[in-house]
């Protein structure tokens, strides 16, 4: 699993909060993915102002779309918005 952020996204302290942030929510998360799986994460700007809650939201939203997170396992939830 990576996650990129680049420059644009903000000063390094900012890159480096939402990068953390989204460490956490993939943490949560890791039980429930698909295995046999890379994963990118390219954060764009938006995520500069994004709250703890919206990156775990849209993360998780993603990762439904693509259909890499399994419904049935009994690992923890992300925050709910």
């Amino acid at each position: 699993m990576g996650i990129t952020v680049s420059r644009r996204v903000g000063a390094s302290v900012v890159r480096n909060r939402v990068k953390r942030r989204l460490r956490e929510v993939l943490r949560l998360l890791y039980p429930r993915l698909c295995r046999g799986w890379d994963l990118v994460l390219v954060v764009r700007p938006a995520a500069a102002e994004a709250t703890y809650q919206d990156l775990a939201a849209a993360a998780h939203s993603l990762l439904r779309r693509a259909d890499l997170v399994s419904t049935t396992a009994h690992g923890p939830q992300p925050a709910s918005a």
